[in-house]
């Protein structure tokens, strides 16, 4: 196959002063923490090139565990918290290598068939599923890997419109307030209509920043229901979603999980 790519290009190699042999390796660890050692980014997996993931997921898992151990350090939560730092993020990298193992596999495969598919059907296809505005958001979701979510994560709770515990919180910017613009790493709350007085004196009290912004059609839109309450964690992800805006189960979520609420994070 190397031949007649160069081939292709019009090219004559007439000496070779080095070269090495590229293998795939497609590995995931069976664990991302032992004891106090914590593994993330190519130490935890490796993989196939293949569209481009590996610095992006390199880089989910180091702001995952990085908040994680930024609250532990400074006594805001207790050391269990690191345990979801695996529980979150392993069954992504699994999903991943399996992925990229598929696409490397189509690109690499030998023979007429495979070439005539490769290079004849599937940029067909490609083109065609690219101009359908559903396809296209959808592909840039999985490849911008902003539709990762945690839902089944022992931090993930409740369900405020389409927005559940562990989603990434959706933007409303493009048509509405941005409220992606005050999310600085910290624990933070946002409302999106108008909050209760009892909850605006519980933050106050716990001094968890209460980010509020007016009900809009974009904000529907994205998924959000006004008046709800949603906790955002440091790295963007709904940890709680409460219709009622109820400051009580705010106050539980954070003692069920002996943790301490308020702005800190990884700034």
């Amino acid at each position: 196959m190397h031949r007649r790519a160069i081939a292709s290009l019009g090219l004559e190699v007439r000496k070779v002063n080095w070269f090495s042999t590229y293998r795939v390796h497609h590995r995931v660890t069976g664990h991302y923490r032992r004891g106090r050692v914590l593994l993330a980014g190519d130490a935890a997996h490796v993989h196939s090139p293949a569209g481009g993931q590996g610095m992006n997921t390199g880089i989910g898992d180091a702001v995952n565990l990085g908040w994680k151990l930024a609250d532990v350090v400074r006594g805001r939560a207790p050391a269990a918290l690191l345990d979801s730092y695996e529980s979150e993020r392993i069954a992504f990298a699994r999903k991943l290598v399996e992925t990229t193992d598929r696409v490397f596999s189509f690109v690499t495969a030998q023979g007429n068939f495979a070439d005539f598919v490769r290079t004849r059907i599937a940029p067909l296809f490609a083109s065609l599923a690219y101009g359908i505005e559903p396809v296209r958001e959808t592909l840039f979701r999985v490849l911008s890997q902003t539709a990762i979510q945690y839902r089944d994560s022992a931090l993930s709770e409740g369900s405020a419109g389409r927005v559940h515990g562990g989603d990434r919180l959706p933007w409303t910017g493009l048509d509405g307030p941005d409220n992606h613009a005050p999310l600085d790493a910290r624990w933070q709350a946002h409302v999106y209509g108008t909050p209760p007085p009892a909850l605006e004196a519980w933050c106050a009290t716990a001094t968890l920043p209460l980010r509020r912004f007016d009900w809009s059609a974009a904000c529907g839109a994205a998924g959000l229901q006004e008046h709800a309450l949603y906790l955002l964690r440091p790295d963007g992800h709904v940890a709680l979603a409460d219709q009622a805006a109820d400051p009580q189960v705010l106050r539980r979520w954070f003692a069920t999980r002996g943790m301490r609420p308020g702005a800190a994070g990884l700034a």
